[in-house]
């Protein structure tokens, strides 16, 4: 019954400050009620030093600090995340541009020196593999990708054949 009489007399109070301090309706709410939820616990720490106003502010003051450092927090995690985000797109479009470029030097190859990249490096076949599967001696697919590595390095130093 008495905390009750608080309550009523004292609620709106709790909330005007914790608004005040907060300026964010629904947090100043969620604030309130965590108090009053608390504050049977809390009466017990009251030395009745100070009047029950005071000591019901700083409570109230040191909750609204304390929500507001959490929602700083939730802020700063979330713009780490924001930034994660953008740093993995950032890298995923890089990588999706290299591999267009990738591919389109690639078509521009012949026929053989497509084929022999797509087993060696598509693949993963070794020299000696990747001869067996082409018919050709394993000296030739080693000079077919020593010549690809040249055709692709001139391809991305020409400005107008390299692609952004």
């Amino acid at each position: 019954m008495a905390f009750r009489a608080l309550l009523e007399r004292h609620y709106s109070r709790v909330f005007r400050v914790a608004y005040g301090v907060i300026g964010d309706q629904a947090e100043a709410e969620d604030v309130t009620q965590e108090i009053w939820t608390a504050l049977p616990a809390k009466l017990r720490g009251w030395r009745g030093d100070a009047q029950f106003t005071t000591w019901l502010h700083t409570i109230t003051l040191n909750a609204s600090r304390d929500a507001l450092r959490r929602a700083a927090g939730r802020t700063r995690v979330l713009a780490g995340f924001i930034e994660m985000d953008d740093l993995a797109r950032g890298e995923a479009e890089d990588m999706a541009g290299r591999l267009h470029w990738l591919q389109t030097a690639l078509e521009a190859l012949s026929d053989e020196l497509r084929e022999t990249a797509a087993l060696v490096l598509g693949d993963e076949m070794n020299f000696a593999q990747a001869a067996e599967v082409l018919g050709v001696a394993e000296g030739t697919v080693a000079w077919r990708m020593s010549e690809i590595r040249r055709r692709l390095r001139a391809m991305a130093t020409t400005p107008e054949e390299a692609i952004a």
